[in-house]
């Protein structure tokens, strides 16, 4: 096959495998553990505006995997010279297998299969990235289907802060005081069905869960929750700034400026608007490090740095206080779940509870007034708890090595492009301490497809015919 032919096929390739991530975005939000609660749309209508099963990602992967596959063979024998970059997530991989074949919970196998399904994918898109997106032209294309995910989501998000959350909210409060007259039989017996309405002392009201979401008003978009949110806009919105500022150059300045406000509108009004409180924590130092790496002066950077630290802080102090005010209840929940992910590990050291399966351990060492949770709401924890000793050091290994060695190459680069994608790396996984984005599919794959693009162009090399 001719070298133009091979680009050809591997460009065509990057702009499939971005629509596939773009696709994501859209329809698999949701982690995976919940795959068997989520329906198979019935209508045209259900496919368009329902979440998808989180299985049906992993046969859109598939064919995509082999194809990226046979193009990584073809140019030759790959070398990577950082061993561990590759050796660490096949044997986290590995242990995965090992450890679900160990696991007590087998009730939850339907969980450990669907998180194993969710796992090889992870390191899939890893590989895809280094061997196959290795070039900042590939990244680019593959960018086009991930950003319009990305775009359609916030746009989404938007939408419902400022028309779905309030109409819904205002429809709902007038049902109630109607005794849901002015709705069809048919979508009243739906909203019981989904717990819209529940019953309390022999009368239909509106279940206080729903209208508290309403009335807070945070947004999540496509995905499964707002801090979701909070997380596929740190990992993508520095480089969609990045792009809307470099590519749009040659544009008359009406056209530039616009493209740039737009994005800076979307990304930050939706952030805004998840409520995300780790994520604001997270953003305020990302904004840091970029400033950092500005060509100023030395006192101008750090007075830059500063001026964003107060206001960043200030924001967030005020508007969170209310909160602390009352408690930091979800704070005190996750130092619940972390504490049962320490317990867990410790009880079971070599094979951890099985992939996906805390909430089987959780059950019992819970605090009595603690809610139900399925996920430990930290991905490095949850690897130690379900998966034991080996499985948690080999994944938090292969990413701080993976983030510290392209730090180094990074850092005094002037590619803004690699930077903004390193920046969103960064903020995603540090995200991870607080969430669990390792288990969705929108939120991962396209994470690791990324850090392995970086190190692909970063740390491993083809050697010349």
């Amino acid at each position: 096959m001719k070298p133009e032919s091979k680009l050809a096929g591997t460009q065509i390739y990057a702009l499939a495998f971005g629509l596939f991530l773009g696709l994501c975005i859209w329809k698999f939000g949701d982690p995976v553990i919940l795959d068997h609660k989520i329906g198979i749309p019935q209508t045209a209508q259900d496919f368009l505006n329902d979440a998808w099963p989180t299985h049906w990602a992993g046969w859109f992967l598939l064919p995509l995997a082999i194809w990226g596959g046979l193009l990584a063979l073809q140019p030759g024998t790959w070398r990577w010279p950082n061993k561990w970059l590759w050796l660490l997530p096949l044997a986290w991989l590995g242990w995965q297998f090992l450890s679900a074949a160990e696991t007590e919970y087998t009730n939850l196998s339907d969980v450990v299969t669907a998180t194993l399904w969710q796992f090889c994918g992870c390191v899939a898109c890893y590989f895809l990235g280094a061997l196959v997106f290795s070039r900042g032209q590939l990244v680019r294309l593959l960018l086009i289907g991930a950003l319009a995910g990305l775009t359609f989501c916030l746009i989404r998000a938007v939408d419902q802060r400022l028309f779905e959350y309030p109409l819904n909210h205002q429809i709902l409060l007038e049902g109630e005081r109607s005794g849901w007259t002015n709705f069809p039989p048919a979508n009243l017996a739906e909203m019981k069905t989904e717990g819209i309405i529940v019953t309390t002392n022999g009368a239909d009201v509106v279940n206080p869960v729903i209208m508290t979401k309403f009335e807070k008003g945070r947004v999540c978009g496509t995905l499964v929750y707002p801090n979701a949110l909070a997380e596929i806009i740190l990992l993508l919105w520095p480089v969609s700034l990045a792009l809307a500022i470099s590519a749009t150059r040659k544009l008359r300045p009406l056209v530039r400026i616009s493209a740039i406000a737009l994005t800076l509108f979307l990304g930050g009004a939706a952030f805004f608007w998840t409520g995300s409180k780790l994520g604001w924590l997270i953003a305020i130092a990302v904004v840091g490090l970029a400033l950092l790496r500005l060509d100023w002066s030395k006192k101008l950077k750090l007075a830059a740095v500063a001026m964003v630290l107060i206001l960043g802080l200030g924001i967030f102090a005020v508007r969170f206080h209310h909160y602390f005010a009352l408690g930091a209840r979800s704070v005190g929940a996750r130092f619940d779940y972390w504490h049962a992910a320490v317990q867990t590990t410790c009880n079971h050291p070599l094979f951890g509870s099985g992939p996906g399966t805390f909430q089987g351990p959780y059950a019992k060492l819970k605090l009595p007034q603690s809610e139900m949770a399925r996920l430990t709401h930290n991905d490095y924890l949850e690897q130690f708890s379900d998966s034991g000793l080996v499985g948690g050091l080999t994944y938090t290994i292969w990413i701080i090595w993976a983030l510290l060695i392209l730090g180094l190459k990074l850092w005094r680069t002037d590619d803004w492009f690699k930077l903004s994608i390193y920046l969103g790396l960064i903020g995603w996984f540090t995200q991870s301490l607080g969430e669990f984005g390792l288990f969705v599919p929108a939120l991962a794959w396209i994470a690791f497809t990324l850090l392995g693009s970086l190190i692909g162009q970063n740390v491993a090399k083809i050697p010349a015919k």
